[in-house]
């Protein structure tokens, strides 16, 4: 089943309002803090939805809140793409799929990131794989959009505050809607 963008506003109508795992925000409240970043900073309308999604994962799946507190890596990065493969390009998907191992990478990379990282993201990392060797850091960095997942990975990181004022998520539409007409012949040439 694709989802379409009214169909992923309505997700984060129904279940945005769920804590997200171990912060003090909501998964919308990190979601729109995540795109408003990634818009402060100049990104393209494909990278802003890419920080608004990152997580949409989180909210298709039923294993629970905080699953990585019950020894889970929900794979979110990768649960959400088929939802999203009909109406988003790789400018969008890429670094959706790669921002956990950006994480991965940061830790290997970036002198006391992992310092830096909340408890929960620390738990989850274990699962997810732990920290990249130095192989697996330099084969990372030559992907396409390693920068871009790097970008969109410290933006999450720092899109957990309880007080932010952000935009709506009726602001950040025209950045989905953007992305997706930017896509839109690539994929129909696809299909």
């Amino acid at each position: 089943m694709s989802l379409t963008i009214d169909d992923i506003v309505r997700v984060f109508e129904a279940k945005g309002h769920e804590q997200y795992d171990g912060e003090p925000v909501t998964q919308l409240q990190h979601a729109l803090q995540s795109a408003h970043l990634a818009e402060q900073a100049g990104s393209a309308s494909a990278l802003i939805t890419a920080a608004l999604l990152h997580d949409l994962g989180h909210l298709l799946h039923d294993f629970g809140a905080t699953p990585s507190k019950q020894g889970l890596d929900d794979l979110h990065q990768y649960r959400c793409l088929p939802f999203l493969r009909a109406t988003f390009g790789p400018q969008t998907l890429e670094p959706i799929r790669l921002h956990v191992d950006a994480k991965r990478y940061l830790c290997a990379v970036a002198p006391g990131y992992y310092d830096t990282l909340s408890a929960d993201s620390r738990r989850s990392l274990v699962l997810q794989g732990g920290v990249f060797d130095q192989a697996q850091a330099q084969a990372f960095g030559a992907l396409p959009f390693a920068q871009d997942a790097v970008d969109l990975r410290r933006w999450d990181d720092a899109a957990k505050s309880a007080d932010a004022v952000v935009p709506p998520l009726a602001h950040f539409v025209r950045h989905m809607e953007r992305s997706a007409a930017a896509a839109a012949p690539a994929l129909a040439q696809a299909t």
